[in-house]
């Protein structure tokens, strides 16, 4: 990587940030946790020597080194430990565009909320997810169906829920 002035490491932090945020706190469900992998992985990225050929290149190594500073982290024996306070509380992380449906789908299982989001919202085929997460492309498939299959009625009832309340109005 180039020489990193204060506008370089700038431009990253406002080009990925929220992206490494957001797959943190899909991870492990805490806004604390999720900020700091989030520093992390930007120390890792500034302080190492990587050569990436593309800006796509770039983003899918931090989304590998964000995901697997997550797997670290939760092998620690104070996570395996510890209540997370953002689920005992109620508090969440802050999510900038479509927060209804992203609180649906933590709700998901870690895998199946992983993956669609990588897919959904990140715009990763499934072979590229595969690699990301170290599984078969079937599998993936195969998250992102079950997702689907789990998201469908807790939409509905979404819907139907602000539907009754609109009607209330």
């Amino acid at each position: 990587m180039p020489y990193m002035n204060s506008h370089n490491v700038q431009q990253l932090v406002n080009r990925y940030s929220d992206m490494i945020l957001r797959i943190s706190f899909m991870q492990l469900k805490s806004t604390d946790d999720a900020e700091d992998i989030c520093q992390d992985v930007f120390m890792k990225l500034l302080t190492g020597d990587f050569q990436f050929e593309s800006e796509a290149h770039e983003k899918a190594w931090i989304i590998r080194t964000t995901i697997n500073a997550c797997r670290d982290h939760m092998r620690t024996s104070f996570w395996k430990r510890a209540t997370v306070l953002d689920e005992a509380y109620g508090i969440h992380a802050t999510m900038q565009q479509d927060s209804e449906l992203l609180e649906i789908i933590m709700t998901l299982p870690k895998n199946y909320r992983t993956s669609i989001y990588l897919h959904y919202y990140e715009g990763y085929s499934v072979n590229e997810i595969g690699t990301m997460l170290n599984k078969p492309a079937n599998t993936i498939s195969a998250y992102l169906s079950r997702g689907r299959k789990k998201l469908r009625p807790l939409l509905e009832d979404a819907y139907d829920l602000q539907c009754s309340s609109l009607e209330r109005s």
